[in-house]
């Protein structure tokens, strides 16, 4: 193995992007030494580099959605060996909140995420802590198991986790980039019915219908709610995801829910949330939900579902850059160039 490794690193200063020659890190006590083979990039990315998402460092290595192999293995690591396929999760429990204290790693208070609070996988190498991998089973993609540790985990457990979604509900996806496709496909998984995406790109729209979407409408259609009404029986929606995160799709997905219907905000921005009015709101017993994340068993669910052939993420895929033009691959998911719903780096 060579002495250095190359490297992103964003300036959170000066909000400049460059390419470094690194020290290949050393893995700690409980952690383990990955050499990457995809990392994505992600719209939260995006956002620190646009200055929306506060730095938690002065220079970081960006990139949290990855995949790799174990090239070496700190004291104290049980249960992984070299060579072994992995995914890495995207954050890390701080080890001092008093969900930490009592052992709820997961559910911690001041969780550290990763290629923000500590260097992310825009690497050749990312040491990740042992006790938050996912092992890749030997017949997933790894450019799709890199997928799994938040593009589709956070998707996955706004559905099962905070949506709660069962079998027989009226979905409503509004935005369906790329969490809202993987919305799509899960909320279909998970039994609902009818599954409606909800979209201003015509491209977007006809890539859901593909993937599962029952019935696809513009959101600026005048008659959408007349269209949701049909398409429901009369039923409206159960369960409606905002995964833009504005005011206008947020209002829309209340708007149109059923009696007792669920609105998940999974989609982020610094804007205001509108409710509509609290007579429509109230006298319907509407419920407004936020979601941010997952837990890590999410990942290891996803991937036997990826092993089984049970999802197929195939066309999530939308480009592979290598990792000396990661800044071509951040141009293109900025300006949503050929309309992708992940673009992969690949050191």
């Amino acid at each position: 193995m060579a002495a250095t490794m190359l490297a992103e690193r964003f300036d959170t200063r000066s909000r400049k992007i460059s390419l470094e020659e690194l020290p290949i890190p050393d893995p700690g006590p409980g952690e383990v030494l990955i050499k990457v083979a995809y990392c994505g990039i992600c719209q939260s990315d995006l956002s620190l580099i646009d200055g929306h998402f506060p730095a938690s460092l002065p220079v970081v290595t960006q990139g949290h959605e990855a995949s790799g192999t174990i090239v070496s293995i700190g004291p104290g690591v049980h249960g992984w060996a070299v060579d072994d396929r992995v995914i890495p999760s995207a954050g890390r429990p701080c080890g001092r909140c008093r969900a930490c204290r009592r052992g709820a790693f997961t559910d911690c208070l001041d969780l550290q995420l990763m290629a923000f609070a500590y260097d992310g996988a825009w690497a050749e190498y990312h040491v990740a802590q042992a006790a938050g991998l996912t092992r890749v089973p030997d017949n997933v993609d790894m450019r799709q198991a890199a997928l799994l540790a938040d593009a589709v985990s956070t998707p996955f457990a706004a559905v099962v986790r905070t949506a709660q979604v069962h079998v027989g509900n009226a979905i409503g996806v509004w935005g369906v980039g790329g969490v809202g496709t993987h919305l799509v496909q899960l909320a279909r998984l998970a039994g609902g019915v009818p599954i409606i995406a909800v979209d201003l790109n015509d491209a977007a729209l006809e890539r859901a219908a593909r993937l599962g979407a029952d019935h696809t409408f513009r959101a600026d259609d005048p008659d959408l709610a007349a269209k949701i009404e049909e398409a429901t029986g009369g039923r409206m929606i159960d369960v409606a995801f905002d995964a833009v995160g504005v005011p206008q799709t947020v209002r829309q997905c209340i708007e149109f829910l059923d009696t007792n219907g669920v609105a998940v905000s999974v989609g982020l921005s610094e804007q205001n949330i509108d409710a509509g009015p609290f007579l429509d709101f109230n006298v319907k017993r509407k419920q407004l939900r936020g979601h941010l994340g997952y837990k890590s068993q999410d990942i290891a669910v996803l991937a036997e579902m990826l092993s089984y052939g049970r999802l197929d993420l195939s066309e999530s895929i939308s480009r592979v850059v290598p990792l000396a033009q990661v800044q071509d691959g951040i141009e293109a998911l900025a300006t949503k160039a050929g309309n992708p719903i992940r673009i992969l780096v690949q050191p």
